[in-house]
């Protein structure tokens, strides 16, 4: 190999190891059925940094406390979006319902403080046919939420999520959510690219992960591959190799939420962060 050639491999090597990764404790050490034993799990396999989407199951001492102990920083949390087992998914689109989305913000914030956790993602719910009367109240609750994460200092953010994994979700459109965040043009409300959904939402990768990011819209990145939500070393239609090194080339400097379905135990499946290059 020439010494320009080994110089080059040097410095994309360097470039892409700038990228931090936090382990999506919903989707990943999913071998012990305990939320709280997953945070140990994660810092033994060599993670720094967490995202819980979901830690409702879990008192606020109770998380804090493993915390601690593990050392872990807490990136990100979900607002409480209801009952599951009831189809509910949050409350932000629904009419009627913002009381129940004003307590839940308030409950999720209560929640990131006690974590020193900056991100709060605000789920919009599910609506079979959206009417503007969704549209409306949705803007009304996004607003609101707004106003109390920038007197906290968190950051908000709404995720497209496409409809094929979660049928009826309502903010499936980056359009919309594009157009919501510049309306309310505020740092404290960002989108939440998932890049497993931007490719099944819109395609054309490069182009609208460099527009979204330069344009300052993105508050942080996940990812898993198309179509089976499995590692990144796995067969699918994402060059996760490719995507790391646009991140790194265009200067993002958030988290990579690793929000995957581990195909053969998550320790195991962990191999393509080493043979990627990069590091936890």
């Amino acid at each position: 190999m020439s010494s320009s050639v080994s110089s080059a491999a040097t410095v994309k090597h360097l470039i892409m190891s700038s990228l931090k990764f936090c382990a999506n404790l919903n989707f990943m050490f999913l071998e012990s059925p305990n939320l709280l034993e997953r945070f140990t799990l994660a810092k033994k396999a060599g993670f720094n940094a967490v995202e819980v989407g979901f830690p409702y199951t879990h008192s606020i001492e109770e998380l804090v406390k493993v915390k601690e102990a593990t050392g872990l920083k807490q990136v990100l949390i979900n607002v409480f979006v209801g009952d599951v087992t009831k189809g509910e998914l949050g409350f932000a689109a629904i009419p009627g319902q913002e009381d129940a989305f004003q307590a839940s913000v308030l409950k999720a914030v209560n929640y990131a403080k006690a974590l020193d956790c900056k991100l709060i993602h605000v789920m919009s719910g599910a609506v079979a046919q959206p009417s503007e009367e969704n549209h409306n109240i949705y803007e009304q609750n996004i607003r609101w939420a707004t106003q109390v994460f920038e007197k906290e200092s968190i950051v908000g953010l709404i995720e497209p999520i496409n409809q094929r994994t979660v049928p009826n979700y309502y903010m499936s459109s980056y359009g919309r959510a594009i157009d919501l965040v510049k309306k309310i043009n505020s740092p404290s409300m960002r989108i939440m690219l998932d890049v497993f959904h931007l490719q099944q939402l819109q395609g054309n990768l490069t182009c609208n992960i460099e527009s979204l990011v330069s344009a300052g819209l993105v508050g942080h990145v996940q990812i898993a591959q198309v179509p089976l939500r499995g590692e990144p070393d796995t067969s699918g239609e994402i060059d996760h190799a490719y995507l790391f090194s646009l991140l790194s080339k265009i200067n993002y400097n958030g988290w990579v939420g690793l929000e995957y379905k581990p195909t053969n135990g998550t320790v195991a499946g962990l191999k393509w962060v080493e043979n990627m290059g990069l590091k936890l």
